[in-house]
């Protein structure tokens, strides 16, 4: 396996991730930020941050899957939430559980981090997902 997660002894827990990934190999795959818009762009779960967060993992799936790779590949993930407020956390989460499943998310993910900004490039969505996988 090109990757190895972990969570060494005195770092916060629980959490449902892990904070540290080591990985080996030499090809690389970056997916980049996806958003809830299905395959002819058109948006997915308008105003439902989990449904959002739901299509958003479903195209990081298929743009890793594209690159020969998998959830269990990835190194780091990176969400961008539009208008984060702590109380957002529940929705958040529920879109994680109601995909994790279906797209493979190992279980504790990968480290990840969860950063609320002002806004994302159009009115309409709430959450961006980055992916950064290793492959032998």
């Amino acid at each position: 396996m090109s990757v190895r997660l972990l969570t060494p002894e005195g770092m916060f827990q629980p959490v449902p991730y892990h904070h540290v990934s080591v990985s080996t190999g030499t090809r690389q795959v970056h997916v980049a930020g996806q958003i809830a818009r299905d395959a002819e762009g058109r948006p997915v779960a308008t105003g439902d941050l989990a449904g959002q967060v739901v299509q958003a993992m479903r195209n990081t799936a298929r743009g890793l899957a594209g690159a020969g790779a998998g959830f269990t590949d990835v190194v780091r993930l990176r969400f961008f939430v539009a208008g984060y407020r702590p109380e957002m956390m529940d929705a958040f989460m529920a879109g994680i559980e109601r995909v994790a499943a279906e797209v493979g998310l190992p279980r504790p993910w990968p480290p990840v981090s969860v950063i609320g900004v002002d806004y994302l490039f159009e009115p309409d969505v709430l959450v961006e997902v980055e992916a950064f996988a290793v492959l032998d």
